[in-house]
């Protein structure tokens, strides 16, 4: 455990510097961007270490995977973020201890997370998730919506009873014109968001960049980035 705890101490240093330089490059101050660790495949014993060393937002994608290892941290101040694509029948089990979904890209989604939310008198906090290879009315290959679906989506999230408007999360799409182009799709990104705070204000949270990115993200004014491999290591292969 102490050789585990050197190692994410190390790496969440390393990570700690390039986004601290990456705000200097870019003329914003440090505190304008959260870490979000994503500690998916990896253990309970992680989070706990990774708390000790100052980390308060860890991040999970698979709620089979999520459901037992928040059960196991219930006594560490953490918020807990879901960025995986979310079905509608483990939407109650996610409302019971994800603080953000980051997620939401369609209707049905909407309206299944509020009923769970007010199930359990929790307030989940959303972000709409944005996909630039989506084609209108279609989703993305890793999830999300199409960009002209966002104004819609966010009304229904708004309206919502038990749910909290909280900007934009997108995921560099893999095909498509945007594929490698991280930068053009993070200010596209801001753009939306700029468009979407005209209408709601208080959503100015925009989650983009992981590790061979976050540089790319914090430049063009992404809020919070999403961080494993680079604090947590390869991950081991899931069967």
């Amino acid at each position: 455990m102490t050789d585990r705890r050197t190692e994410l101490a190390g790496n969440l240093a390393a990570v700690e510097e390039r986004i601290a330089a990456a705000c200097a490059a870019a003329g914003r101050a440090r505190e304008e961007v959260t870490l979000i660790v994503v500690t998916k495949t990896y253990p309970a014993s992680d989070v706990r270490i990774l708390h000790e060393l100052g980390v308060r937002h860890v991040a999970e994608n698979r709620d089979q995977d999520a459901a037992p290892k928040a059960a196991a941290c219930t006594d560490l101040n953490l918020h807990w973020h879901f960025v995986g694509q979310l079905q509608t029948n483990k939407v109650r089990s996610v409302a019971s201890y994800a603080d953000v979904v980051q997620s939401v890209d369609r209707p049905k989604l909407v309206s299944a997370l509020s009923a769970a939310a007010v199930r359990a008198e929790r307030e989940l906090g959303c972000l709409i998730q944005v996909a630039l290879d989506a084609e209108s009315g279609q989703q993305g290959a890793r999830g999300g919506i199409a960009p002209d679906g966002i104004e819609e989506l966010a009304a229904a999230v708004a309206g919502s009873p038990g749910l909290r408007l909280d900007g934009l999360m997108t995921v560099a799409p893999l095909a498509g014109p945007y594929a490698g182009r991280q930068q053009a799709v993070f200010e596209r990104l801001m753009e939306f968001s700029s468009g979407l705070r005209a209408a709601h204000p208080a959503a100015n949270m925009v989650s983009a960049g992981m590790s061979a990115d976050l540089e790319q993200a914090v430049a063009a004014g992404a809020t919070h980035v999403r961080v494993g491999t680079a604090v947590l290591g390869v991950r081991p292969r899931l069967g």
